[in-house]
Order: C-alpha cells, then structure tokens, then sequence
C-alpha cells in the first residue's frame, strides 16, 4: 500500500519586499531602512550664520554732563573775567580815573558845655575842601551826612548839601555842626570832657556819588571820608573861640553794599 504525503503546517514564507521602490530581484542587494544619523541630517535644515547686531547705545551718564557744564561755565567765566581786564585797561590809559580828595581847612568850636546831669551842648563850623584830579571825569554828590567824634562821644553833627564838581574843579564846603539832641553822657564821660582844654577830634562824612563821563552816568556807591589827627582848644568863660586850621589830609574809602554787609 503506498504512502500518503500531507502538505506542511507551516506556509512558506513569502520573499521580503523591496523598500523604497528598490527592486528585489534574484541577483540585486536587498535595501535597508535609514539611519538615525541619516534621518536627522535628512530634517535638519542648512547652517546659516546669524548678522551680529550692532550694541545699544551708550547713555551718557549724569557725572559726564555734570562735568561738561562745569567745563563750559568755567570757560564762559574765564572769557568774561578777560574781557572784563582788557575794557579795564583800556578805559584806565584813555582816562587815568584818581580818587577826589578831602581836607580839612578849618574848623572853630564856638560853644562845648556839659551839664551835671550829662547833657553836652557844643556848635562848631567847618570848612572843608574838596578837589577833582581828573580832567575826563565829573563827580556827582549827594547830601552828606557829618559826624565829629572825641574818642567814642559824638561831639557834633551836620550836613553838606548836594553838588556836582566838574573836571579839575576845587569846590569848597562849609557846615555848622552841633551836638545831638537827647545824648545823655555817663559820668565818667561827662568828668573827662570837663577837664578838657583840647580835645583831639575825628570827623567821619557819609554820601554817594556817581561819575560822569561824557553822556555816560554810572549808578552811585557810597563813599566814606575820615579826616584825623584834628586837635581844637576848648572855650573857657566869654573868650572868644579861636579858630583852628590843621589842614588835616582825609582818607577816602569806597563802601560797597552787598546784600545785608557793607564792605569798605
């Protein structure tokens, strides 16, 4: 009786496919899938370099600005304070400007008495010169005030009424002067002024004046004149006062006010 051959349980299996539309053919070599190195070289797109942008701006700092102002306000001072010297200079040797000058001619007490209670009543007359060395330049006076002093009383006080003094002018003045009412004198002030037969003076007179140059007026300072060095006899009974000429040379001071000080 003849054998029977069954077919196999298991199918043969099928040929692998070809990928990527490779041909799988007897005799050609059977494709494989990518890479992982291929695959990422294959999405990754192509290296470009990026421009580099250019840095933000520096601010200026506070501190540089500061200094720079500094810089320019001392350049701006320095100009001015040159411009200032070289007009100086110039208006000094087209003018030559000197300083008015004082002196005392003459001066008579003609009454002094102090009373017990210290009350001291006295009259003087002075005269005083004053003279302009400049020939460009004109003084302008206003009123001025008188003070005479012995020590640190006040003796006598007067006026000299306003006036303008030409160019190389010499213009005299003359006050009455007498002491101030409602003084009232301590004793020991009152006893050394009794005793007095000279009494050694010194004569302080306060104004302003301006200048004038052609059709040019300046704004008017104060001035000071201090005239000492004056000694005048005392009157003693019903003698008649001598008069006393010391001519005594007075010293000039410019008094400039700033704000709440007075500088001499």
């Amino acid at each position: 009786m003849a054998d029977r051959v069954y077919p196999s349980a298991k199918p043969n299996p099928q040929p692998p496919q070809a990928l990527n539309g490779g041909g799988g053919g007897a005799g050609g070599a059977p494709s494989f899938p990518p890479t992982k190195g291929q695959t990422y070289s294959a999405t990754l797109p192509a290296y470009r370099p990026q421009p580099r942008k250019p840095p933000p701006p520096r601010r200026r700092s506070r501190r540089g600005c500061c200094c720079s102002c500094c810089l320019w306000l001392t350049l701006i001072i320095v100009a001015l304070v040159f411009l200032a010297a070289i007009a100086a200079g110039v208006f000094y040797v087209i003018y030559r400007p000197r300083r008015p000058t004082f002196e005392v001619d003459g001066l008579r007490l003609s009454a002094f008495n102090v009373s017990g209670a210290g009350q001291l009543t006295s009259r003087l007359d002075l005269n005083v010169t004053a003279r302009n060395p400049n020939a460009k330049i004109v003084y302008l006076y206003d009123a001025a005030s008188i003070s005479v002093f012995s020590g640190d009383v006040d003796v006598g006080d007067g006026s000299f009424p306003a006036f303008v003094q030409e160019a190389k002018n010499t213009t005299h003045l003359a006050a009455k002067l007498s002491a101030p009412s409602g003084q009232t004198l301590d004793s020991t002030a009152a006893s050394d002024l009794r005793k007095k037969t000279s009494l050694p003076l010194e004569i302080a007179v306060d104004t302003k004046v301006g200048v004038k140059i052609g059709g040019l007026k300046t704004k008017k300072m104060g001035i000071q004149v201090r005239c000492e060095g004056i000694n005048i006899g005392v009157p003693k009974g019903k003698a008649a006062p001598v008069a006393s000429s010391p001519n005594a040379a007075c010293k000039v001071k410019l008094r400039i006010k700033i704000w709440k000080w007075t500088i001499s």
